[in-house]
């Protein structure tokens, strides 16, 4: 197993450390591997939750410039983003449970943008949100010129793209890119209890409410009125929502199995 990630195992759930805090977590391909592989397997093997984080002072500073530096001859950037970030986003958005992320320090560049393809994001309240690829000249990839405007608006989207200007944790809580900005000495605590609760949680219910909430930003409403119905079709057929009814009217705490 890659030491660029850690994996830590929790039933139900697990937790993925980003893990080259000599580099602020930036990316090489050996860490775009080992993080892919580490979330399939989680899926495989059927875990319910996945907590993503990064190790030491940083979550994650984006790409490793110095395996795309272009004084050895300019890079293909396209080749890097369709191999290793799009084919990232796109699975985060896929699973059919909760991606939680804890953001222990700043996020930059494409690790920004993976944090905002997670389901719910925690902030330290010292971490730092930085779009800085205009520093270099480049555009915010990594899901982050499509994220951003639907999170912020175009005029937020595109002054912090233009501008590199790092946001605050309460800033990005105020502004709704982010679900909460915590003290640094809770931040761990609070989201492993968060993340062991969702997975607790009715999931399936959980995977179908972020398949509909994300695919609102491109559905007429006629055709997400009806993915609404057919997902709540599966839901009332499903052990989940019998557990949830029974436990309710016996006042109880439900079982869920995510099934």
């Amino acid at each position: 197993m890659s030491e660029t990630i850690r994996i830590e195992e929790h039933g139900d759930w697990v937790e993925i450390t980003l893990n080259r805090p000599d580099r602020l977590n930036s990316f090489n391909d050996e860490m775009h591997g080992a993080l892919r592989a580490a979330i399939e397997a989680a899926r495989d093997n059927g875990a319910r939750a996945i907590l993503l984080t990064g190790a030491g002072r940083g979550f994650c500073a984006g790409q490793d410039l110095g395996d795309r530096d272009p004084s050895k001859g300019a890079p293909d950037l396209g080749h890097t983003v369709r191999t290793f970030y799009a084919p990232l986003v796109r699975l985060i958005r896929s699973l059919e449970f909760p991606v939680i992320c804890a953001v222990n320090g700043v996020a930059a560049g494409a690790g920004a943008n993976i944090a905002l393809a997670c389901d719910m994001v925690l902030a330290a309240e010292s971490a730092k949100f930085i779009q800085s690829f205009s520093k270099v000249g480049l555009i915010p990839d990594t899901g982050g010129s499509w994220h951003l405007p639907r999170l912020l608006g175009e005029a937020r989207a595109k002054g912090l793209a233009f501008t590199a200007e790092p946001i605050s944790a309460q800033k990005a809580e105020d502004w709704g890119l982010i679900w909460k900005a915590l003290p640094d000495e809770t931040l761990m605590e609070e989201a492993r209890a968060l993340t062991a609760r969702l997975a607790a949680g009715p999931t399936l219910g959980l995977g179908l409410s972020k398949a509909c909430i994300q695919a609102a930003a491109v559905d007429t409403l006629e055709d997400h009125l009806e993915m609404e119905a057919d997902a709540m079709k599966t839901c009332g057929e499903s052990a989940d929502y019998a557990e949830g009814v029974a436990a309710f009217l016996e006042k109880r705490a439900p079982e869920f199995k995510g099934k």
